[in-house]
């Protein structure tokens, strides 16, 4: 009982017209969901195409070459 009054106490704290609106917002609707999924997509592709372009992989493959070769 005395988890339903502290939870009636937070309840009525809250201004009526967010009570009456709800608490707020919980998460995204499904174009905001569509949008954000073709964004991260997008930003893959890019991110994709910069990794496994030759000056990047060459410079990986140094630093990977590099630390193989270092001597503890």
């Amino acid at each position: 009982m005395r988890g339903v009054r502290r939870w009636r106490v937070r309840v009525l704290r809250v201004p009526r017209e967010r009570r009456r609106h709800g608490l707020g917002d919980d998460g995204m609707i499904t174009s905001e969901y569509a949008l954000g999924t073709v964004a991260a997509c997008g930003f893959a592709a890019v991110l994709y195409r910069v990794v496994t372009s030759d000056m990047v992989k060459g410079a990986l493959e140094a630093v990977i070459g590099k630390g193989l070769d270092a001597q503890f």
